[in-house]
């Protein structure tokens, strides 16, 4: 009878064993979870334990299996991959928060009250900076002058930049600290003079001349830049941001604060194309923290289609003559290109219109030489000419798009551009079709931060008041699935992070968003609608109640 009860207890105990909850950190569950998988699986619940996914599945099967002190009931919501911005300016848009905020502005007449609001609100500025003015909503679209801004601030530099930072109004004073006068000249800019007198106008290169010599930033300023900046973005979303274009001191001051646990926001850095920062980065592989990786390299072919910066092969439809302008030699991407094509360091290059994105697709492929998994990129790729495309197929070229640029454009677009070569802008399906695969982005703080309006551009192709009523070239949508797989997976894939996020996956990060509607089944005309429940990084609750 012994012998029997010591093997009754024997078999309780396996059993028990064999059923013992595993411990984690977190559970979510009965949820409606995209995990954006190679199947575009959907799942009901997962566990996470040490900031990474270790079970995917049914509610019951995760709550059967684990235990934790931290169990969410997502309540039926949807959760997918925390967003990624596959293009965006994080540390600038931290910047602009503490400028001038010129977006939405009617005229000129209104960009300058702001600016006086904003100087009596800080006297003690050594620099009054703004951002965000468009000339193109105007009524008169044409580009502004300094003079008002000379007799309002005769001892102050004004520095006033256009929303996409392609042109700028200066103040006499900052010209005079920049020692710009009539007969300077810049290769890839322009410097606007009009009756042998300064404008103030900048554009493109010009415009480095005078933020050139601004002061550089305290670590008070980066702090109070990137954690603000943070603070918005994770409350729309985003865990994962690509800044393009930094100096590696910009680096240095958010790989301290990362390391301080101040600043949680993942970021993929590409540095500015600056001899300074190949020094320092380019004879060694890639750096990588946990939520830092620098491994992209940003160039500018040309500058923006709004102020006619955008190289094109044939003269702008509303400037006759004018064809805009490389920023730099065609020699200059070449050399760029045959220098980092032997490294683990990726090459990723602006370019708007069609003449620009010849060059780089031609200086690509020249040293790429077919298929490949370099990854280089084209930032924008916004105006292709039909015999272009092909291009970035043939060498795994990536596209990176932004497609809330298509529907803030399409009102002046055509004016640019015509009726036919309009056909081959912001073609992001055609571009899809090239690799199978495409990263989406915004662009912040050029447009605006939420990943919610980049899913609906990308799909509906409407501005927010449902114009135009059929869409704008709605043959270059993207289906709700491509968007947001250009929103998680893809966009890490971008940045050669698909192994540690943009999926719901075990063995992934535990980065992921719950929302309030459910961007697949959704109706267009609620899109725009969706708020944040609460946005986790590492599985560690970043935004949210």
């Amino acid at each position: 009878m012994r012998f029997a009860y010591c093997i009754l207890a024997s078999v309780i105990i396996l059993f028990s064993s064999c059923h013992a909850k595993q411990e984690a950190d977190l559970i979510l569950h009965h949820a409606l979870v995209y995990t954006v998988d190679s199947a575009f699986s959907t799942a009901e619940a997962f566990a996470v334990r040490k900031g990474k996914i270790i079970a995917v599945g049914k509610s019951k099967d995760i709550l059967d299996n684990y235990t934790s002190p931290n169990v969410i009931d997502a309540e039926g919501n949807a959760v997918y991959p925390g967003f990624i911005d596959a293009h965006a300016h994080f540390l600038s848009y931290g910047r602009s928060l503490f400028e001038v905020n010129l977006y939405g502005c009617d005229s000129w007449e209104a960009v300058v009250q702001r600016v006086k609001v904003f100087e009596t609100s800080h006297p003690k500025e050594i620099w009054i900076r703004g951002r965000g003015w468009d000339q193109n909503k105007w009524a008169s679209k044409s580009f502004p002058d300094n003079k008002i801004l000379n007799e309002l601030f005769p001892g102050k530099p004004v520095l006033l930049s256009r929303v996409d930072g392609h042109a700028a109004i200066a103040n006499a004073k900052a010209l005079e600290l920049a020692g710009i006068d009539t007969g300077k000249q810049v290769a890839g800019g322009e410097i606007g003079v009009k009756d042998g007198k300064l404008t103030g106008l900048l554009v493109d290169n010009a415009v480095e001349l005078v933020s050139h010599i601004i002061p550089q930033a305290s670590k008070a300023d980066y702090e109070k830049w990137l954690l603000a900046a943070q603070q918005n973005c994770f409350a729309v979303g985003l865990t994962t941001i690509t800044d393009c274009g930094l100096m590696y001191y910009d680096v240095s001051a958010i790989d301290t604060l990362q390391r301080e646990g101040k600043l949680n926001m993942r970021l993929y850095v590409m540095l500015s194309d600056n001899p300074e920062n190949f020094k320092r980065y380019l004879s060694s592989i890639p750096y990588r923290t946990d939520k830092l990786f620098v491994k992209g390299v940003k160039a500018y072919a040309d500058g923006a289609l709004g102020s006619r910066g955008a190289c094109l092969l044939q003269p702008y439809n509303d400037q006759s003559g004018w064809t805009g302008f490389l920023l730099s030699p065609q020699s200059h991407y070449d050399s760029l290109a045959h220098m980092l094509v032997n490294t683990d360091f990726q090459m990723c290059t602006h370019a708007i219109g069609d003449s620009g994105n010849r060059v780089i697709l031609q200086v690509y492929n020249k040293y790429l030489q077919g298929k490949n998994d370099k990854r280089w990129r084209i930032e924008h790729a916004q105006v292709i000419s039909p015999d272009d495309f092909n291009l970035f197929g043939k060498a795994s070229i990536v596209p990176s798009v932004q497609p809330t640029h298509a529907t803030s454009d399409m009102y002046w677009a055509i004016e640019r551009l015509g009726p036919e070569r309009l056909k081959g802008a912001y073609a992001y399906k055609q571009l899809l079709q090239q690799n199978g695969w495409i990263a989406l982005g915004t662009d912040f703080p050029v447009e605006d931060i939420s990943p919610f309006k980049t899913f609906y551009a990308a799909v509906v192709r409407k501005d927010a008041k449902g114009f135009p009523p059929n869409g704008f070239q709605v043959e270059n949508a993207l289906s709700r699935t491509e968007a947001i797989r250009g929103m998680t997976i893809w966009a890490a894939k971008a940045g050669f992070m698909e192994n540690e996020v943009g999926s719901i996956e075990a063995g992934k990060k535990a980065d992921f968003v719950i929302i309030d509607k459910d961007l697949m089944q959704a109706a267009d005309t609620t899109l725009l609608n969706t708020k944040v429940i609460a946005t986790f990084v590492g599985g560690d609750k970043v935004y949210g109640k």
